[in-house]
């Protein structure tokens, strides 16, 4: 099974490396980092980089895709050499997903017509743009297509999806072995819990 996950300058590093994590640990899985060229890209932080060890032309007919989000999803939606590719790529695929505002580029893509879909909470209402119905929850899986909200809900979704790919026993398996048993220390991971006003803050730390 060979999953691809294209990189971009400013993505997530979170919403690549959760789910890379995932699928890295089950059997028969194998991952590659793919963008316009091989080398480094570097995250929306600019303090991490990823190396992506092939170009996306490389990388034709991918199993699985996941596209992650980030802030610079926004001028990856002007990149038509990477949207071709998601498109390109889907009509062969098995699963075609994204986290975050990755959801954008599957839209971009035309792949969300007529789709639920989800991405990140602050942005959710402008997937209808790219004729999607937006659904606000963690994981959304219509046909093929599985989209996850923001950033850790990446994580679910791998999961989601090994257990698909695979069976329930290795998705456990997986789970376990990363030891993945949230217990966050405050319950403001979602704006339905956060205190008023919270909203605004965390929307200004991603940018």
């Amino acid at each position: 099974m060979h999953v691809a996950i294209p990189l971009y300058p400013r993505f997530t590093a979170l919403d690549a490396v959760g789910p890379y994590t995932v699928m890295a640990f089950a059997p028969g899985c194998t991952v590659t980092f793919v963008a316009a060229e091989a080398g480094p890209v570097v995250d929306d932080r600019g303090s991490l980089s990823l190396t992506a060890t092939a170009s996306l032309a490389d990388v034709p007919r991918p199993e699985v895709i996941i596209v992650p989000g980030g802030p610079g999803t926004a001028e990856a939606l002007a990149d038509a050499d990477l949207v071709a590719w998601i498109a390109e790529a889907h009509e062969h695929t098995l699963w075609t997903t994204s986290v975050c505002s990755g959801s954008f580029l599957l839209g971009a893509a035309g792949l969300l017509k007529g789709r639920r879909a989800t991405t990140h909470w602050g942005w959710l209402e402008h997937l209808a743009g790219f004729g999607a119905e937006p659904v606000s929850e963690r994981v959304v899986m219509d046909g093929k297509i599985v989209t996850a909200a923001g950033v850790s809900s990446g994580i679910d979704m791998a999961l989601t999806l090994l257990a698909r790919l695979s069976d329930v026993t290795t998705a456990q398996a997986v789970q376990l072995a990363m030891e993945y048993d949230p217990e966050p220390p405050f319950d403001t991971g979602s704006p339905a819990t956060a205190p008023e006003g919270l909203a605004d803050r965390a929307l200004q730390l991603i940018g």
